[in-house]
């Protein structure tokens, strides 16, 4: 036997076999190896919030939660990088806020999103199922939607709790604005407006205001050159509206921030103003619609009672609907609706019998409101849900009654509540964010 018939073969089965296997495990570990760097990548942290992270995973689903929302309004999306910054921007002082939602025990339990969501379903025209089905066939995560929601429910209580409650209308301020043509809701143009904020930091520096100043330049001239006004408030706004385009909707000049109104009266409808400093920030303001105001001065009110039935850990909703079923079997059978409003309602009104007196058009919850009109005097309604709890309502009488003066009153103590509470709330999310440690680790 020749010594080549005692060498190994290039084709030797043991050798191929030893081979494929050496080169399949080398080809195992590079993908283990890649698939170790993709999650990395996906769990790396982008930003260091006081003592929470928002990592790449996080931003990534809420880039293309919005991405797909901008596609479904029919609006441009601005590049993915810049997206990215801006809401990162966005989650950072979003996360800053429901930190202290957290700290204070400011909480919302699954009962509470579970009846948001179902309203948000309902205006939709769908089941909460179908609902959610809908979202997840558009690629939305149902379990991350059910997180927004959340906590836009939190920073609305926050707001209401942190500014809201504190801000003081005196009646000194309502005379001086209805003895001042040009403050008085009443005798106002209204304005349909969206605006551009670049929010600055408190007592920023000279450098830095001349930085953000800059950016909003940056952003009118995107303007100027034909760009859609959603589209650069998606990619530069720092509004919490910023991804609806901006839009603060139909606001009387009282309304509006003192620095909007002598913009808006030299604007057309289509126009948007030059960039605007103001101790917030830099603003863009966009004109979409002006109408003169019609004031209605007589209404149709309502004269109605009820009995009201709150939920809580004790009481589930099928317990509160029976009790009122019941109720209204006592009723009809001849007890007296008020007597029984004295003993079973929670309301305020029970110890005046459920009595609410005479009520106008928005005086109460929609879901309240809608099935106290379809009531005839005399009649009560099966019970009723609203984010109260459930009600038994009965219309005593009906009346068109002129309420010129009292709505007058009541349009501008609104007006100058709205107007104060929103001034507040930005300096207050502000100052929350300027308290807060960050620290940002997303690549440029």
């Amino acid at each position: 036997m020749s010594p080549a018939a005692n060498s190994p073969s290039p084709t030797h089965p043991s050798r191929t076999s030893r081979l494929a296997k050496v080169l399949f495990l080398g080809a195992a570990l590079l993908g283990a190896v890649g698939a170790w760097a993709a999650a990395q990548n996906v769990d790396r942290i982008v930003a260091v919030v006081n003592n929470s992270v928002i990592t790449a995973y996080e931003l990534d689903k809420r880039v293309d939660q919005v991405l797909r929302q901008l596609a479904g309004q029919q609006t441009t999306a601005p590049p993915r990088h810049t997206l990215e910054k801006q809401l990162l921007e966005r989650m950072i002082t979003e996360r800053a806020l429901l930190q202290i939602a957290e700290d204070t025990n400011l909480r919302f339990d699954g009962t509470a999103l579970d009846r948001a969501v179902a309203r948000i379903a309902e205006q939709n025209n769908l089941s909460p199922e179908d609902f959610r089905k809908q979202l997840e066939a558009e690629g939305t995560d149902y379990a991350a939607f059910r997180d927004q929601i959340r906590a836009e429910m939190t920073i609305a209580r926050l707001k209401e709790r942190e500014v809201d409650n504190k801000v003081v209308v005196t009646d000194a301020e309502i005379d001086n604005y209805l003895a001042n043509p040009a403050l008085d809701a009443n005798q106002q143009d209204e304005y349909n407006i969206a605006h551009i904020l670049i929010m600055a930091p408190e007592g920023a520096s000279p450098e830095k205001l001349a930085e953000l100043r800059a950016k909003a330049e940056k952003a009118e001239a995107e303007l100027k050159a034909g760009a859609h006004f959603s589209q650069v408030s998606a990619a530069y706004s720092d509004a919490q509206n910023a991804l609806q385009g901006g839009i603060l909707g139909w606001r009387s000049e009282g309304e509006l921030p003192s620095l909007f109104v002598p913009i808006m009266k030299t604007m057309k409808p289509g126009d948007f103003s030059a960039v605007v400093q103001s101790p917030n920030g830099f603003h863009i303001v966009k004109l979409i619609d002006k109408r003169g105001k019609n004031v209605q001065t007589v209404v149709k009110q309502t004269h109605a009672r009820h009995i009201l039935v709150k939920t809580n850990e004790v009481v589930s909703d099928d317990d509160a609907r029976n009790r009122l079923l019941q109720l209204k079997e006592r009723i009809e059978h001849g007890a007296s609706f008020a007597e029984l409003a004295k003993v079973h309602s929670d309301d305020l009104s029970a110890n005046r019998g459920g009595d609410l007196s005479w009520l106008n058009p928005g005086d109460t919850v929609p879901e309240f409101e809608r099935a106290m009109d379809a009531l005839k005097p005399g009649e009560v309604s099966e019970p009723v849900h609203t984010p109260f709890g459930w009600h038994l309502i009965q219309v005593l009488e009906r009346r068109d009654q002129d309420v010129t003066q009292e709505r007058k009153r009541m349009e501008a103590r609104r007006a100058l509540h709205e107007r104060k509470a929103e001034e507040a709330f930005d300096d207050w999310v502000r100052q929350a964010r300027d308290r807060a440690y960050v620290e940002r680790r997303l690549e440029e």
